[in-house]
């Protein structure tokens, strides 16, 4: 493989690497539902809706997470999937990728231990500024193309 050949397919890694903490995220989720169902004896059909399970449960911060997971990533997912389709992929753009996924990354560690609000607002907005860099760079190479 050449040089823009490995590029392409590299720009394809970080989102696998997102994807596999999500499916963390999921196993932690998993986990701790079950827990939790188990320990409060709390019956399945007490969270049939999202507005019991939020008035029912208490360990809620797995859940939260996975569902910020489908949030803004989902752009970082398009954008990658664009850049290797274009094979507008640059090293820039590669650095950036892997930045995001480990703000990211880093952004998982927080909101599932010490849940601090300022670190988690500042691991997402730092990831947003890459992940909004990141797009404007993509466009001004498709404009440019």
């Amino acid at each position: 493989m050449d040089g823009p050949m490995q590029i392409k397919y590299a720009i394809l890694l970080p989102p696998t690497a997102l994807a596999l903490i999500t499916a963390f995220v999921f196993a932690r989720l998993y986990r701790d539902r079950i827990a939790e169902i188990r320990a409060r004896r709390i019956h399945p059909q007490h969270l049939a809706s999202a507005k019991q399970a939020q008035d029912t449960l208490q360990n809620v911060a797995a859940s939260d997470h996975f569902r910020n997971m489908f949030e803004v990533p989902v752009l970082f997912y398009a954008l990658c999937g664009f850049l290797a389709i274009t094979q507008l992929t640059n090293h820039l753009l590669l650095a950036c990728a892997w930045g995001y996924v480990a703000l990211r990354a880093a952004h998982t560690y927080v909101h599932l231990t010490s849940n601090i609000v300022i670190r988690r607002f500042q691991l997402f907005f730092a990831s947003s500024i890459v992940l909004f860099v990141m797009w404007a760079i993509f466009a001004a190479r498709l404009l440019t193309a």
